[in-house]
This record gives C-alpha cells, structure tokens and sequence, in this order.
C-alpha cells in the first residue's frame, strides 16, 4: 500500500530534468515544456535601479544586458558554488526556481520531482548547498553529473566515455553497465571561460587602442570558435575611440580556442589508460561530445585524429548540446526507482 501510495503521489507530481550548468542552465519537462537561460541572476543595485530594470530580480540574457543596474551573479563559476557566501547560494536557488517557473502551468506552483545534473566538481563538493537550494521547489531529488546526464539520454551506458565542455569546466565520464564512480569522472578547469579569457588577452595583444568587455569577446567565441584550418577570416566590429572598426581576429581565435585541446587530450588518455584494459579500445572508440563546447568547429575531428594515434577512435557529438543534459536527466528521472530518490 505505501508503495502504491508514493507511485501514485509521483505520477501526479512534474518530472523533470534539470541541466545546471555554469554558462547555461536547462530544463526539460515530462510535459513537453523545454526551456533554457544563461546562467545569470541579477538584483537592482539600489532603488533607481529598481525602477529602472522593472523587476526586483533579473535571469539570463536580460540580466547581462542590464548588468549596469545590477549586482550581478554567476553563481556556478568554475563549476561550484562559492561556499559560505550568501548571495551565490540564494541565486542558484532563484535561478533553479525560475527555471522550473518556465515549465509549470500557469499559477501551478506544486512541487516537482527532478533530477539535477551539474558540473562534476560541483556534484563532489556542492551536495548539501545543492540540495537545501532545490528544496523549496522540489518534493524529492537526485543529483548525478552532467556527462552522466548527456550518456543516460543517449543510451551510452556501456563502454562509453562523455565529454562535457561547458564553460567553467571540461567533464569526462567513462560508462561501463553501472552508476559512474568518482574515479571513473574527471575535471579540467580549461573550459569555455579559459578560451574568453586567453582570446581576450590576444585581441588586446594585438589591437592595443581598440576597446572591447569580456561579454564581447564570449559573442565572439560563440559566432566564430573553431580548431584547425580556418574555413574562412573571422572579422568582428570593434571600437576604436568611439567608432566601430572591422578587425581580423582569425589567427586570436585559433589560438585561443586550441589552448584547451591538450588538457582535454591528456586528461582522456589518461582516464582510458586507467580503466579495464580489456575495454579500452571500446571506449576510445565510443566518444561522446557534449556540451556548449562541442559546437565549436571542428573540435570532434580533432580530438578523433589525435586520439588515433593510440588505435581506432571515433568521437561524435549529441544532437542537441543545448538539451542534451536536461534530457537525459529527465530521461533518469523517469526511470528511476523509488529508493534511489531523495525526499527534501
């Protein structure tokens, strides 16, 4: 009877799949609802602000273009939460609050049962934080990493590795027929944030009188990543003394996009070379690449000849880096047993 009780409370709840991550946050919902913002929270910095931004508090793409008005959080950078302050914890609470506002029925403000994917360092240190923030809004919880997440939606649950590139951290996974251990993950701190931060100090390098923001040099990266041969120039409007310039930043780009390929190569050998050696050719050749990160051109290929260089490799990229972790977290959350959930 207890069980039928608690089947029947989880089929009336929402489930879903949440994809925390440090430059985007997703949900995907059992309803069908799919939505996604920039990891960004934002509060008015004093009452002028206030009546000037309209809300007392700001998300995603609207919070980074009114982030004059606003102190400004970007709570999950470098893939965890700052412990101890304030301010961060309680904007991964608002923010994982509007994510799951922007799935719900109107004036449905019933809890949700969802699982949680985040970055791996996050999912090590983060636990306690990460549960007190989703407990307001959620009846109960599972928090798994988000290469986990990315495998379990796309089925590589066997002789798999995912690697995830997100902003903050790179994230890798090795899947052989169980739930990951710690030492079957890894991160690296060499990310998207790493690739703004190395083609910012290019650009400034080579354009000394030009005037840019870090949030310029991410749309950048975002229009025009690429590794390897360029397909063609790469040409951005920059101002120089107030007036917007053309300036070439193919060679900056190039530069600062490879600058992350040799941890994310070493750190997936290494990881293989660890495992059964048996099932190593397996897994070199059952690459998963997720993540805002696999979008950059030519990054899948790459990683595919120089790992080929130890025996037959293919990497391929999930169909939607966007999603991909939200999904497969709800997928998780749909197939999971009951004693594995986290009452809150």
């Amino acid at each position: 009877m207890a069980e039928k009780t608690a089947k029947k409370a989880a089929d009336e709840m929402l489930i879903a799949g949440i994809d925390l991550g440090t430059s985007r946050s997703a949900i995907s919902a059992i309803n069908g609802r799919k939505k996604w913002v920039e990891s960004y929270v934002g509060w008015p910095k004093d009452f002028i602000a206030r009546k000037v931004v309209g809300a007392p508090i700001l998300f995603g793409e609207e919070a980074v273009n009114r982030r004059l008005s606003l102190d400004l959080y970007r709570p999950l950078k470098n893939g965890v939460i700052k412990e101890g302050t304030a301010r961060d914890e309680e904007a991964v609470k608002e923010l994982i609050h509007h994510l799951i506002r922007l799935v719900q029925n109107k004036n449905d403000d019933s809890k949700i049962r969802a699982v949680v994917g985040v970055p791996a360092e996050s999912f090590k240190v983060n636990k306690v934080a990460l549960k007190k923030a989703v407990a307001e809004y959620a009846e109960s919880l599972f928090v798994v990493s988000e290469p986990f997440a990315v495998a379990y939606g796309v089925n590589a649950l066997d002789n798999a590795m995912v690697i995830d590139v997100g902003a903050g951290t790179v994230d890798f996974c090795i899947m052989h027929g169980t739930v990951p251990s710690e030492d079957d993950q890894r991160t690296i701190l060499t990310a998207g944030d790493y690739i703004d931060q190395q083609l910012f100090s290019f650009i400034e390098e080579r354009y000394p009188n030009s005037n840019f923001t870090l949030n310029m040099i991410r749309r950048f990266k975002e229009q025009h990543s690429f590794v390897g041969d360029p397909k063609k120039s790469i040409k951005v409007d920059i101002p120089v003394d107030g007036k917007a310039t053309k300036h070439d930043i193919t060679e900056e780009m190039k530069r600062a996009c490879e600058s992350i390929l040799p941890a994310i190569i070493e750190s997936t050998l290494e990881l293989i070379a660890k495992f059964d050696p048996e099932y190593q050719d397996e897994i070199r050749k059952n690459i998963i690449l997720a993540g805002g990160g696999s979008e950059i051109t030519g990054l899948a290929d790459y990683l595919q000849n120089a790992l080929s260089e130890y025996g037959p490799s293919k990497v391929n990229v999930v169909d939607d880096p966007l999603f991909g972790g939200a999904d497969g977290a709800l997928a998780l959350a749909q197939d999971m047993p009951e004693e594995y959930w986290t009452d809150l």
